[in-house]
Formats: C-alpha cells, structure tokens, sequence
C-alpha cells in the first residue's frame, strides 16, 4: 500500500550516533517531530535541539520551509538556533584569538540561515560584530571573518544600512585606503561601502569625501581579479549617486587618468574569464557616460542661441565655402540670406531654416554635435561631399565615404563608387542632415542613452572602452553604412524610413556580436549587406514557424517527389495547351506569330504559322498534320525547303518538318547555345532577347535540325524549357520550379501539420524502447475461441 502524500522517507543524522530511517508527517507539527527523534536516541529537553539541512549552507528547519523535504532527503540533528546565537556570541567576547577566530568561522558559516540571523540579531550581534571591526586589533582572519559575517547578515535586510555609525563607516574606509592589507579584507570592505552607498545618500557623500578616486584606481590596477570587481562596484556606485554635474566631472577625471584603456586592456582583454559581477558594472559604468549624452538629447536648438548659430554656419561654412565666398562677394543683406537657405537645403536640411530640424527632441543638439564632429575630424570627406552638394552631384546621405587621414577606421572608396554616386539622379540622393538626424535617434535607441540602468544586465559592449568619443565615432561609421545600404537598396526619397529600418537591423544585429574594437564593428556592418539582412529575416521566419525543424525538413524530403510530379504534369499540361511565339527572320524581325503546342498523348510537338490578331488554332487545325498508326508516325514534307521560324533555307536538307516526335528529339539548348542567336549579327541587336531563347534538335534523316523558340515572357521560357526537360526525362531545375515546389511544400507541410497546432514538436525523435524478454503477451489468432 502507498504512503500518504504528506508523508516522506528521511533520514536523520546525529554526531556519534546511527542514523534513524524515519517516515515524516508534513501535518504532525515540527515540535511533535523533534520530540520523536529525540526519545530515538534518549535525549531530554527536545525544545534545545533543531533540525538542519545536512547539505548546503546546513539551513534550519521550520514550519515555513518543511515543504522543502522530499523523499531521500537526510536531515540532522543540532542545538536550537536561539541557544547556538546565545553560544557563539558568548565566545566573541572571549580573550583567547584562536577562540574568537573559531567563533567566527562557525558564525560565518550560519550567518546565511535567515533563522539564525535573527536570533544573532535579536542579541545585539551586529553591534559586537561592528566593535571587532572598529577596534581593529587583528587586521588578518579575524577581522576578515568579523567584515564577512557582519555582510552577510545585513544582507538579509533585517537591518537598515542608514543606521551604521559615521565612526564604523570611517573605520572601514580606512581599511580601503590603507596600503597594506590583508588580501581578503579590503574586497570585503569595498563591499560594505558600496551597500552603504547606494542605501543611504547621507553615508554616500561621508564615503566619497573619505574614498579619493586615485584609490579606487590603485584598485583597479591590482591583478587581483576580486579586488577589481568590488572597486568597480563601489566607483559605480558613487557614479551613480552623483548629480549629473559631479557625475561628469568625475568621469573626465577617470577618462584623463586612462581608466578606459586600462579596462580595455587589462580587464576586457585579460587572461582570466570576465566575471558576471565585473560585467554588470561595466554595463552601469557605460550607461552612466552615454547617459552623459542626455542633455543634447533633451535640448532643442535655440534659434536665439549666438553660439548654436556659429554652429550652424560653421557646418554650412564647412560645405559651401569656395562657392559662398565666390557667389555672395557683393551680394546683398536678403540675396545672401536666400543663398545660405538654399545651401542649407542642399545640406539635406528639411527646412530653410535648420533650427526647425533640429527642435525635434530627441535627438535634439545631439544629432547638431554628430554633424560638427564628422565635419571637424573628417573634414576631407565633408567638404568633398558638401561641395558636390551645391556643384556637380550629392551623393547618397549627402557625404563621399573618402576617409581622413589619420583616422585609422575609414577606409577610402574605390573610384568607381564616386563615379557611381556622381552619376545619379536628384531622386536617389539621400539628405546627409535629415540622415543624421534620424541616425543620431537610432543610435539612441540602441543604445539606450538615457534610460536607467538596469540591476541585472550585463551586455556592456567592449567597443565602447575601446575608443574615446565612441558615440560620435559610432555615428560616423554609421553614417557610411546608410550611405552604403541606400546604394544596394537603389533608394528613392520615399524610401528613406525602409532604409532606415534595415539600418537599425544592421546595426542592432552587429552590436549584438559585441565586436571588441570600432575596426571590428565597421568589418562585420559592412559584411551584412541588405540582401544579407533580407536572408536572415527569410531564415528567422522559417525557425519561427518550425519550418526548420528536423522533423518538418524530414517531412519536406519525403513530399518533394510527390509534388515533383505535380509540377511536372503541370508543365506538359502547359506545353498541350500551346503557346504563340515570334518568328525571328534574318533580318531581325519580329513581326509574324506561331504556334506550338504539344499532343495529348506527349508524343508530338505540332506547329503552325498564325495570324497577327487570330486566336490560337486548335490541334485539328495545324498544318501537315501527323496520324499515328501501329508501326510509328508517318511524317510529311513541307514543300519549302524554308525554315518555319527564321525564314532561312536548310542548306541541303529537306525543309524542317510542321510537327516534330517527341522520341526524335536529341537535346534541348538555352541562351547563347541556341543556333539562332548564334547567327551573323544577333549578338549586338538582339542581346535581350538571349534569356528568351531555347532550341530543341532533333533527328531529320541523318542530319541535325533544329526547332528555334523566342519566348514570349521570362515566366513562359520556365515553363517549356520545364516541359520539354520532363519529356526528355532531364530534372527540371528553373527557377520558376524551384518557386512552385516551395510554394507547394509550405502549403502541404502546413495541411499535414493542422492537428499538431500548439504542439512543441522535439528535435530529436523519441527513443524506441528495447523490445522485451519474450513475446509470451502476444495474442494468437489461429485459436479459435470455445
């Protein structure tokens, strides 16, 4: 007979004593359970004894976490919590070192345990713990053990961290700026500082005032892997309970004292593995400085700024200042001013007037920074696109992708491409300003300036350490991609926002990859073209669908050769019903029909010469047609030695038959292979028309003829050249086919799959079980029932 279910098998253990096999009743009280155990072994007073986890981090059993027990699990037996608080506590007072040093071990190794925890704090355990820690008498274990579980029970938030003492605080942040310490006990003190500072804003400004930065960088600079992390942690701490002032002029002076290239090198790039803590302070430490950008976002351009003025003409300046400076010589205080409009205009500006662009917020005077910054340390590139702006041509996000010299990120564009760019009309120029606007709102997105950090995330990116101003050099690789993607895409001005959406693809799948420089970034954007990116979306569809799965490919396989024949009955149902095709004479010509069409029973391809504006004959009604009887097909002459199609004479042969057998025919040939396409001259005036043709040759006597098609659309050309390779029983691999069979394959996997909807369908197939010891349980037909 089954247990009950609140009945479980455990077994309990006790220090010199055998374990006892017992069956717990999760509805008898836990009082009643000691009291069992106990008498077990003949113990008295069950009220100071306890039950613990013999695993782990050996937690008290209670009535709140009884439910944890299940079958199997061993528990053992061990004074009360409330009487072992009352113990160890009593020998942190004691004089002996090795008796406090023991204490505190076990202290710290119960201090996780929240019923522990409460009973030591019950007991004032975190004032006697915080003495220790001020008086300082032993700067080794016991001081570390003192800090270790003085955390860890403040951990369990029982405690406010706003009520430790201004002296205990100093205390500990003199452990921090002491030079030589203990090598666990200023990681521990790092800790309690960064709890301290980020709960309590008043003990967060006595830490900052007491902790310099530089030793924080001295930190920083130990190869101690532990000693990073906490030092990390507490100057992201103080970075953010900063006021965004104090924030950036903190994080100028880490900048100047090469903290970003000392992460770069010595943490990012080190040796040992990037810790899970270490990477979420770096994430805070990148949100903070982007963050940092969120003024310019916020601001509209004024247009009664002086300063954002000079800005403004500075860019301008920048583009137009051979043509200004020669057109406005003379000009007058309204002309020039129309003439600044226009060039702003040129510039890509929406409006005459570019503060109307740039009171957009966001991006606000950010998107303003980006342009000046591309302007100013690009300015080859700038102002040779600015110019072919108001001159000869604008290329596409108003900018030449040419490089500048001594940044090491852009590459220079190969003639061709300015060539190409030069070449193109007024309606595929994209606006380098509207471009930088919309780009500048990308990038923010992205990279989610502005917004809180989290407390979890870690996807920091490694190029952002990597590179100083790394938003604005961002922007202007980005700035070429769009220019790049634009080119591939053929865009017009109405196509600006899908440009724009598989920018923000490229860019979002590239920062995905977390490339570790700027150099890597540009590599791998520039190798995700937008047919690329059209591939992806095509392959995230069908994984999304389940259409990749194995056992969908599997049922995709075992389909295809039924569909297959489909398609190819498709065809040759295609090829019965005829088409009208162009005869091509030898003087290129196009001005006579025909008709061909095959025989229902696939054994003849007839033809016959039609009237321009006729429907198509029917198959009684074609010319010269063949009867079959037992022996074959009798064939009849034209009496024209005239070929049908061309119009050319077959020199020496019979003239080419009005119907031909499918079981003469040698082989099918496309394109340039076909005799007339091959002829004099039809290679310069009728190069079009190559994609078009096709030419079946067949046996005519002992010599070769030929039966020369021009179809009449791309889609037609599939279709025979698919019909006439079923009948020669040759694959049929068109594209056009290739289309039909996916076409078919969708819809078939989805008819089979309609009663698996909402069904998770495995990777992998069940195991089949192994068969069984004998077949004794199969049934025997051949009894006859009584």
């Amino acid at each position: 007979m089954a247990p009950p279910r609140n009945v479980v098998k455990i077994a309990v253990q006790m220090p010199d004593a055998i374990p006892q096999l017992i069956q717990l009743d999760q509805a008898k009280p836990l009082a009643a359970v000691l009291k069992e155990v106990c008498d077990a072994w003949s113990l008295v007073h069950a009220e100071s004894y306890a039950l613990q986890f013999a695993d782990g981090h050996r937690r008290y059993i209670t009535e709140n976490n009884r439910t944890e027990i299940k079958n199997g699990s061993i528990l053992c037996l061990s004074t009360a919590p409330d009487l072992e608080a009352e113990r160890l506590l009593g020998g942190l007072q004691s004089g002996s070192r090795e008796r406090r040093r023991e204490t505190l071990q076990h202290l710290v190794s119960l201090a996780p345990d929240v019923t522990f925890a409460q009973e030591v704090i019950s007991r004032d355990g975190l004032q006697k713990l915080g003495t220790i820690i001020e008086d300082g008498d032993d700067l080794g274990e016991v001081l570390t053990l003192a800090l270790r579980a003085f955390l860890e029970l403040m951990e369990h938030g029982m405690v406010s961290w706003e009520t430790l003492s201004i002296p205990f605080v100093r205390k500990v942040v003199c452990y921090v700026n002491m030079n030589l310490m203990d090598a666990w006990v200023q990681p521990l003190a790092l800790r309690l500082l960064e709890s301290v500072t980020l709960s309590s804003p008043a003990l967060g400004q006595l830490v900052k005032s007491e902790v310099p930065l530089d030793r924080l960088l001295v930190h920083l600079q130990v190869m101690n892997q532990q000693l990073q992390t906490k030092a990390m942690a507490l100057l992201t701490a103080l970075l953010q309970g900063a006021s965004p002032t104090e924030r950036k002029h903190m994080l100028d002076y880490l900048w100047q004292r090469n903290l970003r290239q000392f992460i770069y090198k010595n943490i990012i790039h080190s040796a040992a593995p990037l810790g899970d803590e270490m990477a979420h302070h770096l994430y805070v430490l990148q949100a903070l400085t982007l963050g940092l950008l969120e003024p310019r976002m916020r601001t509209p351009l004024d247009p009664y700024s002086q300063e954002q003025r000079e800005q403004l003409q500075a860019l301008r300046q920048a583009a137009f200042e051979s043509e200004g400076e020669s057109l406005g010589t003379g000009l007058s205080a309204d002309r020039r001013r129309s003439l600044c409009a226009r060039e702003f205009r040129k510039l890509g500006f929406s409006n005459s007037n570019p503060a109307q662009d740039l009171e957009r917020v966001p991006p606000g005077l950010l998107a303003l920074d980006n342009m000046l910054y591309f302007s100013r340390h690009a300015p080859s590139a700038y102002s040779r696109v600015s110019n072919r702006v108001g001159g000869i041509w604008q290329g596409p996000c108003g900018l030449s992708c040419a490089p500048h010299p001594i940044l090491f990120f852009y590459l220079p564009p190969p003639p061709q491409f300015v060539l190409e760019n030069s070449s193109r009309e007024d309606k595929h120029e994209c606006p380098f300003a509207r471009s930088s606007i919309q780009l500048t709102v990308l990038l923010c997105e992205l990279l989610r300036v502005g917004e809180p950090c989290s407390e979890t995330a870690q996807d920091f990116s490694p190029m952002f350490f990597g590179q100083d101003q790394s938003f604005h050099e961002l922007f202007c690789v980005s700035i070429q991609l769009l220019n790049k993607t634009w080119k591939e895409m053929r865009a017009t001005q109405e196509d600006f926002d899908k440009v724009m959406q598989v920018v923000r693809e490229q860019l979002a799948r590239t920062l995905a990859l977390k490339p570790s420089s700027l150099e890597l970034f540009r590599t791998k954007v520039n190798a995700l073209p937008y047919g690329e990116v059209l591939r992806l979306r095509q392959t995230e569809r069908l994984h999304q669908e389940g259409t990749l799965a194995p056992p969908i490919l599997e049922l995709r396989e075992k389909l295809k050769p039924e569909l297959m024949g489909l398609i190819r009955q498709q065809r040759l149902l295609r090829l019965c019903e005829g088409t009208l095709f162009r005869k091509i004479s030898s003087r290129r010509r196009q001005d006579k029909l025909w008709f061909c069409c095959l025989s229902p029973n696939h054994k003849v391809l007839q033809y016959g010469d039609v009237e321009e504006g006729a429907s198509p004959p029917t198959l009684e009604s074609l010319p010269e047609q063949r009867k079959e009887d037992g022996a074959g097909v009798r064939i009849s002459h034209l009496p024209s030695p005239v070929h049908p199609l061309s119009g050319d004479r077959v020199g020496g042969q019979p003239s080419l038959l009005p119907a031909v057998p499918v079981a003469d025919i040698k082989a099918l040939l496309t394109g340039k292979d076909c005799p007339h396409v091959r002829e004099k001259g039809s290679g310069k005036q009728n190069k079009d028309l190559y994609e078009l043709a096709f030419s079946v040759s067949y046996d005519h006597g002992e010599a070769e003829a030929y039966l020369n098609f021009i179809a009449p659309s791309k889609r037609e050309f599939h279709l025979w050249t698919d019909g006439l390779s079923a009948l020669l029983g040759s694959p049929m691999g068109s594209e056009q086919t290739r289309l039909d069979l996916e076409q078919l394959l969708t819809m078939e996997t989805k008819l089979r799959l309609l009663e698996l909807e909402n069904v998770p369908i495995p990777e992998q197939p069940p195991p089949i079980p192994p068969p069984p010891t004998n077949f004794n349980f199969c049934y025997d037909c051949s009894i006859a029932e009584p």
